[in-house]
Parts: C-alpha cells; sequence; structure tokens
C-alpha cells in the first residue's frame, strides 16, 4: 500500500468522525432553565419582594416527602384565608420532567401534592392571599 492510500484513509477517518460527532450532537436537548428568560428577569424585582414578604411571615413554610406526595405547610399566618397558587417542581435534568400544578386551599394551611420523578427537585411555590403574593424556593429530594 503506498502513502497516497494511506493519506486517503486518515482523511476518510477523520471525516466519519467529525460526521458522527455532528450527528451525536444534534440529537442533544439543551433545556432552559425559563422559556421566556427575558420577561422574567423583568419581574425578578417581584420575585425579590414576594420572597421578603415570605421570610417576614411568622413562621417557615415547611415541606415534607410522604411517599409519593408532597405536604406543603403554609404559616399559620394563613388561617382561614384563601390561598391560591402554583407549585412547581423544576427537574434540573430533563425538562419533560417537570411538574406545574395549581392549587386553592380554604379553611386550611396545608395542600398536598403528588410528587414527581425521583431525583433532585426545585420547588418553586408561588400563591397569593389577601391581594399579597408570596415565593417560596428549597431544593427537595425524592
Amino acid at each position: 500500500m503506498n502513502w497516497g492510500y494511506k493519506i486517503l484513509i486518515v482523511y476518510l477517518v477523520f471525516v466519519a468522525g467529525i460526521l458522527f460527532l455532528v450527528f451525536k450532537a444534534s440529537r442533544e436537548s439543551f433545556d432552559l432553565v425559563e422559556k421566556d428568560y427575558y420577561e422574567a428577569e423583568l419581574k425578578y424585582q417581584d420575585r425579590i419582594d414576594e420572597n421578603q414578604r415570605t421570610g417576614n411571615l411568622s413562621e417557615p413554610v415547611k415541606v415534607l416527602v410522604q411517599d409519593s406526595r408532597l405536604l406543603i405547610t403554609f404559616p399559620k399566618d394563613f388561617n382561614g384565608q384563601t390561598l391560591e397558587g402554583e407549585v412547581h417542581l423544576y427537574f434540573p435534568a430533563d425538562a419533560k420532567k417537570d411538574l406545574k400544578q395549581g392549587f386553592t386551599a380554604q379553611q386550611s394551611t396545608a395542600v398536598t401534592i403528588p410528587a414527581g420523578n425521583k431525583g433532585m427537585h426545585r420547588l418553586k411555590l408561588n400563591w397569593k392571599a389577601n391581594n399579597q403574593s408570596y415565593y417560596y424556593e428549597e431544593t427537595i429530594f425524592l
């Protein structure tokens, strides 16, 4: 085999390797934390205010994992009030495994939500009571 064939074989192996890497890279998914990142950034000061309101409550929000459910207990400041909000279980590894669920709590300060997939999640909880909005965030393991 002369040197011309050897150069051709090296070149073809290189091209095949590059094509394989392009194929693998095109099949990879890149999930963003937020789909509308720019709008969320503009509203971030509201999130800071909501988080500060939550910190000023008489006791913290308690999250307990029981079997395949989350038990979220709100502070006693909300006894007898109607709470409306949303629970977002953000799964950093795969956006398809995120879970968003709305809730309404009347005459109770506890809400039960079905848990998502096993692994690390960021629990993002926002709710409204008496025309005030609140926000709570915590890392949980299911």
